[in-house]
């Protein structure tokens, strides 16, 4: 697999609009926000102080990763690879584009949803390590 990326762009807002939706359904998160919502979102963050960076195979996007640069961290808010391709190394490869172009000096975190038992196995596995764990207790 020859996995390559590009900076996310305005004309890929729907596409990752569409892949944040399907990420957030993937998680088990109770976002409720549609395609639209999350694409107007997504371009907020974009002009903001996130960035995106798509991964494409043979010219095909097949991946996502939109994260912060923070003065000592960088936090990965997203990283997404298409349902019909997942469990074939495309993230583990995309995590190791990131960690090349990312600098070395700095402290990296994720969020991740502790029902999510397969991103949470995915996170250890590439050399996350678990710090905190946020808890709740709703209304009724």
């Amino acid at each position: 697999m020859n996995l390559v990326w590009r900076n996310a762009t305005d004309a890929d807002l729907s596409l990752l609009a569409e892949w944040n939706h399907q990420l957030i359904r993937d998680e088990g998160h109770r976002n409720p926000m549609t395609v639209e919502q999350l694409a107007v979102r997504m371009q907020t963050w974009l002009q903001g102080e996130y960035q995106a960076m798509v991964f494409l195979v043979a010219a095909e996007p097949v991946a996502y990763a939109l994260y912060k640069r923070e003065p000592e961290s960088i936090y990965l808010r997203q990283l997404f690879v298409r349902r019909d391709l997942r469990r074939a190394g495309i993230g583990r490869a995309a995590l190791a584009i990131l960690r090349k172009i990312w600098p070395q000096d700095v402290r990296l975190t994720v969020e991740v949803l502790c029902g999510n038992l397969g991103a949470v196995a995915f996170w250890r596995s590439v050399g996350y390590r678990d710090y905190s764990l946020l808890m709740e207790v709703m209304p009724d």
